[in-house]
C-alpha cells in the first residue's frame, strides 16, 4: 500500500429517487424545528388516531398480548397465519367479494402496495393514478421507473373521478388503475355508478384495478361502503385493507391485500406477488393475531368513532366555507378535508407561513397532486373540537391578515 489516502467523493442517491416525495413527513421538519424553539403546534397533518382520544379496542390489546405469551414469536408463514387469513376472506364475502384467488396480510397497506406494483409493472409501463392522491403510489411508481400517469378528480362534483379524464390517459403501457375509496386525502367516497364505469373501463383494456379501501369502515353519512371488487368478479382486482384506520392501531403496521378475479388470468401475477412476499420472510407475526377478534368481534367502538369525525367534519365544513378565498367540498369518508384556497400565492409557501405565523401544521396540496390553476391544503380533523376550532380560527385570521 501507498500510504495515501483517496479522495473522498461524495455518495449521490440513486436517481430514480428524484420523483419520490412524501410531504406528509417532509412539512413535519419545520415543525419539529418550531416546537424546539418552544412553540405549540396544533397538528392537522398526519392521520393517527392513537396520537388525539381514539383508544384501541382492549379485546385486540389482549389478543396481540395472548399471542406473545403464547410464543408466536418467530416468523409468520409468508402469506399470514390461516386464522386471520380465514377473517379476512370472511369479511371480504360479507362485502360481496367473489371468485378471491389469494389473501396475504402484509406490513400495513404501504408493503401491500410495494408488492403488488413491483410485482406487475416493468420500467416504461405505467399506471393511473388520482389526481389528487395519496403520494405512497407515485412514490413507488418512480421507484420502478413507472412514468406518471395521472387522472383528475373533479372537484365540482364531490371529487369523484373524472371519468372521461381518465378513459383518455388509458395507453398502450397501461398496466393498472389506482382506486382510493373512501379517498385520502379529499374524504370522497365514490358512488356505485363510479365504479361500475371504472371496472368497465378494466375490463375493455384488460387492467388490474388496485383498490386501497383502508378507510371502508369510515363513512360518515351512514352509507354502506361498496367494494369495486364486488362489483366486478370477472375484473383482477386487489382490495387493500387492514387495521390501522378503523381499527386505530396504525402503528401496529397490519395490512392485508384480497387478489380476486378470473384464476387463469391471475396465476402469473399471483406467483410474482407471492415470491416477493416468501423473499420478505413475513408480515409481523404476534400482531396477525388481532385480525380474527378485530374482524369478527365486538364493532361498537367503530359507532363512537363516526360520530365523533362526523361531528369534527360538520365543524371542519363550516369554518372552511367561512372566510373569504377559502372553500371546501364536504368530505364523506376517512378524516381529511381537502380545502381551496383562492390566493397569489403558492399553496407550500401557505402552509409554511401558516405554520411560522399560526403554528397551525397542514399539509399543501401540490404534495398531493392537484389540477392546474388550482390550490389547496389538506386538513386531518382527528383532533378534539375545541382544538380544531383554535386552529380553525387561526387559518381565518392568517387569511385576513395576509389577502383581504
Amino acid at each position: 500500500m501507498s500510504g495515501k489516502t483517496a479522495p473522498i467523493r461524495e455518495i449521490l442517491a440513486a436517481q430514480r429517487l428524484e420523483n419520490v416525495r412524501y410531504p406528509i413527513r417532509d412539512i413535519a421538519v419545520l415543525a419539529e424545528a418550531l416546537a424546539r424553539e418552544g412553540k405549540e403546534i396544533i397538528p392537522l397533518n398526519i392521520g393517527d388516531p392513537p396520537a388525539f382520544d381514539f383508544d384501541v379496542p382492549p379485546h385486540l390489546i389482549e389478543a396481540v398480548a395472548k399471542a406473545m405469551r403464547d410464543g408466536k414469536n418467530g416468523y409468520g408463514p409468508s402469506l399470514g397465519v390461516d386464522e386471520a387469513l380465514e377473517a379476512i376472506r370472511g369479511a371480504a364475502e360479507r362485502k360481496g367479494i367473489r371468485s378471491v384467488q389469494s389473501v396475504f396480510i402484509t406490513s400495513g397497506v404501504s408493503e401491500g402496495v410495494d408488492i403488488c406494483l413491483t410485482a406487475l409493472v416493468n420500467p416504461g409501463e405505467n399506471v393511473l393514478t388520482p389526481c389528487p392522491e395519496y403520494p405512497l403510489y407515485s412514490a413507488i411508481l418512480a421507484k420502478l421507473g413507472a412514468p406518471p400517469n395521472v387522472y383528475y378528480l373533479d372537484e365540482d362534483s364531490l371529487w369523484q373521478p373524472d371519468l372521461e379524464h381518465l378513459a383518455s390517459r388509458i395507453f398502450a403501457g397501461t398496466r393498472a388503475i389506482v382506486l382510493i375509496n373512501p379517498n385520502n386525502p379529499t374524504g370522497a367516497v365514490y358512488s356505485r355508478e363510479t365504479l361500475e364505469r371504472i371496472a368497465e373501463y378494466a375490463r375493455e383494456n384488460n387492467l388490474v384495478i388496485l383498490s386501497d379501501e383502508i378507510y371502508d369502515e369510515l363513512e360518515l353519512d351512514g352509507e354502506t361502503h361498496v367494494s369495486i371488487a364486488a362489483l366486478a368478479p370477472d375484473v383482477p382486482v386487489i382490495t387493500f385493507g387492514g387495521l390501522s384506520k378503523g381499527y386505530l392501531v396504525p402503528g401496529w403496521r397490519l395490512g392485508w391485500a384480497i387478489v380476486s378475479g378470473p384464476e387463469a388470468a391471475l396465476r402469473g401475477y399471483i406467483e410474482g406477488m407471492h415470491k416477493l412476499l416468501r423473499a420478505r420472510l413475513s408480515a409481523n407475526h404476534a400482531i396477525q393475531y388481532a385480525v380474527k377478534p378485530a374482524l369478527e368481534g365486538p364493532q361498537d367502538h367503530l359507532d363512537e368513532v363516526v360520530a365523533k369525525l362526523r361531528s369534527r367534519r360538520d365543524l371542519t365544513v363550516k369554518y372552511c366555507n367561512a372566510p373569504p378565498h377559502l372553500s371546501c367540498v364536504p368530505p364523506r369518508g376517512a378524516f381529511y378535508a381537502f380545502p381551496r384556497i383562492d390566493i397569489p400565492d403558492s399553496d407550500e409557501d401557505f402552509v409554511k407561513q401558516l405554520l411560522i405565523e399560526k403554528q397551525v401544521l397542514a399539509v399543501h396540496g401540490s404534495g398531493f397532486g392537484q389540477a392546474p390553476g388550482t390550490k389547496h391544503f389538506r386538513i386531518v380533523f382527528l383532533p378534539q373540537e375545541a382544538t380544531l376550532e383554535r386552529a380553525y380560527k387561526a387559518i381565518a385570521a392568517f387569511i385576513r391578515e395576509h389577502y383581504s
